[in-house]
């Protein structure tokens, strides 16, 4: 809980493949009444000691609002809906309503009886998850009538809930055109790989060549960039917003590649981040991380086992930088020195820069110029690591945000392989 409010996610997903055979009445009430389950698709059993309640708590205690993605008749996927255990893992339109009831409705007396007088209030759910990526799951206009179908009795529930559909694998705006009237985003998800068959990003192929290594990683956003721009394309005439509620690198390795743990995914996570804010015109929501785990590389929280402080993933290193100095508004870079990679936003008097040094070796003077504005004051908020250091436990004296006031003379030295948020003070002249 503490290095997750350290990190400040605005949102935070129940969801992924696991919602096509979850079932939300095992896991709500007394814990010695909860029913485990056989986790199909990542092996075990959950035993449903975290629940819509405990969710819902995490939440409140980091200060994130929650998003619920609900058993979309498990996506059409009969494999899920009928295991070979046996049982009935599908849920339909009437059980997800009854989900949004649970939590938000006041007089709900089964959640009373459980001990939660006061409604959870979750105004964030997605209808189905990778519906698109299976061929014998729902085609689109089953799954465009479906999520009519679950919008309709969900907001019989409460009326007053967001709704996000499924929009992946082209079926944007063939979505948009079934049940565009119900929704208020459409999602996608956005994994990248090593970046192609030759890429140093796999297993400790990594370690040997950090001159192509840190060459791939600095490419890497062009992966995501084209799914975005595909997206754009399908969806820039419509009038709704997209969610990218899953995205991350996907690295063949150990735990999914232990080359995400080190400070050059770090720098590339940066410019990742930099180009969705380029695009926030139509990405609304996005993510760069898997939330919190023990192994996998992708998280942007680990855990560490069998005991110790959890810490943040280099790509959570990049998220926290940009959530706590970042404004309400997107600006222009009218230009900026070879090798930095910049973006701007502004609230009121104060302008923010997130700046990547893509150099590995070199660093970058710059001076800052806003037009029509005369800069007053300033702080650089910046890590610059080693891109060969691995993060794996915590160490916060290192992996933390330096900041410093900017000079008298208003200009900033960006050390190699950094990520900085630069803070500008400004004022009308």
């Amino acid at each position: 809980i503490a290095i997750t409010k350290e990190l400040s996610p605005a949102l935070v997903r129940w969801g992924g493949c696991f919602v096509s055979y979850y079932r939300w009445k095992e896991g709500i009430g007394p814990m010695e009444q909860r029913r485990p389950m056989i986790n199909q698709l990542w092996g075990g059993i959950y035993n449903n000691q975290v629940g819509t309640a405990e969710f819902a708590d995490f939440c409140r205690q980091v200060g994130a609002d929650p998003l619920i993605c609900v058993n979309f008749e498990s996506d059409g996927r009969q494999k899920w809906a009928r295991p070979l255990k046996g049982g009935n893992r599908s849920g339909n339109a009437q059980e997800a309503a009854e989900w949004v009831d649970y939590c938000n409705n006041p007089d709900n007396a089964l959640r009373i009886s459980h001990g939660h007088k006061e409604p959870f209030n979750i105004k964030m759910w997605q209808l189905g998850n990778e519906t698109s990526y299976d061929p014998n799951g729902f085609d689109c206009e089953t799954a465009g009538k479906k999520t009519v179908e679950f919008a309709r009795a969900m907001r019989k529930a409460d009326p007053d809930i967001q709704l996000i559909g499924w929009g992946d694998s082209g079926w944007a705006r063939q979505m948009y055109e079934y049940a565009g009237e119900h929704l208020q985003y459409l999602a996608f998800h956005n994994g990248y790989g090593p970046g192609g068959e030759a890429s140093p990003l796999r297993g400790i192929e990594y370690r040997k060549d950090w001159d192509r290594t840190w060459a791939y990683f600095m490419e890497s956003y062009k992966q995501p960039e084209k799914k975005i721009l595909d997206m754009r394309e399908q969806t820039d005439d419509l009038d709704i917003p997209l969610a990218i509620t899953e995205g991350h690198f996907f690295l063949p390795g150990r735990n999914r590649c232990e080359a995400l743990s080190t400070w050059a995914a770090g720098v590339s996570n940066a410019r990742i981040l930099n180009m969705f804010e380029r695009n926030g015109d139509r990405i609304k929501i996005a993510t760069m991380a898997d939330f919190c785990g023990t192994r996998w590389q992708n998280n942007a929280i680990m855990m560490p086992v069998p005991g110790g402080n959890s810490f943040m993933m280099p790509v959570a290193m990049i998220m926290h930088l940009y959530r706590k100095y970042t404004g309400n508004n997107a600006i222009s870079v009218e230009g900026s020195p070879d090798d930095l990679d910049v973006t701007a936003s502004r609230s009121g008097n104060h302008i923010y820069l997130h700046v990547v040094n893509t150099s590995r070796t070199g660093t970058v003077t710059a001076n800052f110029n806003i037009a029509g504005m005369e800069l007053k004051t300033g702080k650089v908020h910046y890590i610059a690591l080693d891109p060969v250091y691995e993060v794996f436990e915590h160490k916060p004296e290192i992996t933390l945000p330096k900041s410093t006031d900017l000079p008298s003379d208003k200009s900033w030295t960006f050390p190699a392989a950094s990520v900085s948020a630069v803070e500008l003070n400004v004022k009308a002249p």
